[in-house]
């Protein structure tokens, strides 16, 4: 019997090195394996966000548009694949805009409605819940930095 070499014989031996090294393989493999599953299956604490918008007599906007982006390189990891969070929603009647179940950290809230200024904020978000209370104020007048345009002349017959 020939022992982790090779022979012409029809017989071989099993060779405890070559297994040894194979189980060893196959551990490695197992828990790096374990370790990705464990890695995407890691839940982190999440906030549910409602916005509540109004105008500057405390009264409800509703259908303002509502940006959340999360700032810098945050982004959720899922299925492997890193995707960045941007949600765009609509207020309801009562002014409120709802939002999934996000992760903690920085974001910024940006709100638009025709007729209204935009509104942006970076917001903090923590805890299991949060309501970020918005106030959309009218438009300011608009000016101009340059002077007035004088009238053309008449053309001259």
């Amino acid at each position: 019997m020939v022992c982790c070499g090779r022979s012409g014989q029809a017989e071989r031996a099993p060779c405890p090195l070559r297994d040894n090294f194979i189980m060893k393989s196959r551990l490695t493999l197992l828990a790096l394996f374990c370790l990705f599953c464990f890695s995407l299956l890691a839940e982190t604490s999440k906030t549910v966000i409602k916005i509540a918008v109004k105008n500057q007599f405390d009264k409800p906007v509703e259908n303002a548009e509502v940006i959340l982006d999360f700032l810098g390189s945050r982004q959720i990891a899922k299925g492997g694949f890193k995707k960045k969070i941007h949600w765009e929603v609509h207020t309801n009647q009562e002014g409120l805009a709802h939002f999934p179940p996000i992760p903690e950290g920085a974001v910024q809230l940006q709100v638009n409605k025709k007729n209204y200024q935009t509104f942006g904020a970076k917001v903090d978000i923590a805890g299991e819940e949060q309501t970020v209370n918005v106030k959309l104020e009218p438009p300011q007048s608009q000016y101009s930095a340059h002077p007035a345009l004088r009238p053309a002349d008449e053309p001259k017959k």
